[in-house]
């Protein structure tokens, strides 16, 4: 049954649903493209605003426009497609923001699964010989972690944190571009997170 047109909207309200209707009755990409140049934009600018970096703010835009088009069927002219949109995309954006949080931090405690603290702590600063000594095991512990990650993701680990690059030396480097570099050692911390809640014994 085809949902009625809400006689309220405006008239940019009405000329999206008849890009929404061309997009899902015929899957017309101009349609696609249009909604998406309508919005792309503002949408864009009110992400940079919560999350303040402009690779995350394109990367969230991008998703926003993906989950919205995949669940295009879903919108009703009840109320504006841009009011729809902008709540799908603010949603997602909290979602990143939290996730993020989670994300391991490499300077900070955490606990293990017995309730033991262990950290990350790659670099070596001045300190007596029995702190050098612990801080020496931390780290050979810490890379026999590493090692458990993928190539990929090894690889960004150690660069980051071990060579302490920084993200334009290892997009160099790698032939990455930098949000991607970013993107995948966001994903590295997570995965570095999650083993290090389930390890035995301390750091």
């Amino acid at each position: 049954m085809e949902k009625d047109l809400n006689s309220n909207l405006s008239a940019k309200g009405t000329h999206d649903w008849k890009l929404i209707q061309l997009a899902l009755k015929k899957g017309d990409q101009k349609a696609y493209a249009e909604l998406m140049g309508r919005y792309k934009d503002t949408i864009f600018f009110m992400l940079l605003k919560m999350v303040k970096d402009k690779d995350d703010a394109d990367d969230l835009t991008i998703e926003a426009f993906g989950k919205a088009f995949r669940n295009l069927g879903q919108y009703t002219p009840d109320f504006a497609f841009s009011t729809w949109l902008f709540k799908i995309a603010t949603n997602n954006c909290i979602d990143f923001i939290r996730r993020k949080k989670e994300a391991v931090s490499l300077d900070r405690t955490y606990e293990n699964a017995d309730g033991d603290e262990m950290s990350f702590e790659p670099r070596s600063d001045s300190l007596n010989p029995e702190e050098k000594a612990i801080k020496k095991q931390k780290i050979q512990m810490m890379q026999s972690v590493v090692e458990k990650l993928q190539p990929r993701y090894r690889m960004l680990v150690e660069l980051r944190y071990f060579q302490e690059k920084s993200y334009e030396e290892i997009a160099k480097e790698l032939d990455l571009p930098i949000g991607t570099v970013k993107a995948q050692l966001f994903r590295a911390r997570e995965l570095l997170y999650h083993t290090l809640r389930h390890m035995h014994g301390t750091l």
